[in-house]
């Protein structure tokens, strides 16, 4: 017998399921969610219906938007002959913070990974292709994580390019500013000696 009533031990539950949420965070949840005025409530309720009900993919690179086109897509002042292939929409936000990036993206939503049961049909990658094809684009940039699976996937990209007449490049990876040479592993020391440039 739950030690809750059905109200709360259902939203505990319902909260549990988020990334990141262990049962201690959702309880504590769940209860300042009970302590918070209905109008909060109502609010947070609403912004969860409002997300699922508007928010879908952009018809051209698969971000999460609520306009399709994207606000990247539909830009005039962005280079859309420039593609930022990235596994996830979060990963936008990063590459928008180095205010150096006046391209466009294409998101993935995911990386190959067998042992996930995750192969090359999972992946939005239809668009991409159909641009490259149809010679829309110049440059792609493959931004995966320098994972396995990233890596695979970046790979499995370059491949799928080939013979396009569209230029491929990967990011740059290596030790990052402000560590310690000393803490780096070999995957990222050999990378860094690899991606060196004249100064």
């Amino acid at each position: 017998m739950s030690r809750f009533a059905e109200p709360m031990a259902r939203l505990i539950e319902e909260l549990r399921k988020l990334p990141g949420v262990g049962a201690k965070n959702a309880q504590r949840l769940a209860f300042h969610i009970l302590r918070s005025p209905a109008a909060d409530a109502e609010a947070l309720a609403d912004a969860v219906r409002e997300l699922k009900a508007r928010l879908r993919l952009c018809s051209i690179c698969n971000n999460i938007t609520d306009i399709d086109p994207c606000i990247y897509c539909s830009s005039p002042t962005r280079n859309q002959r420039l593609v930022c292939v990235i596994e996830e929409p979060t990963n936008i936000a990063t590459i928008e913070k180095t205010r150096g990036y006046n391209g466009v993206y294409h998101v993935l939503h995911g990386t190959l990974s067998p042992l996930h049961g995750v192969g090359p049909e999972h992946l939005r990658t239809g668009t991409l292709v159909a641009r490259a094809e149809r010679g829309e684009v110049d440059e792609v940039i493959l931004a995966t994580n320098p994972t396995v699976e990233g890596e695979a996937t970046a790979g499995y990209l370059a491949e799928m390019l080939r013979g396009m007449s569209v230029r491929v490049t990967r990011i740059a990876t290596g030790v990052p500013a402000g560590s310690d040479i000393e803490y780096a592993d070999e995957v990222t020391m050999t990378r860094a000696m690899e991606g060196r440039r004249e100064v």
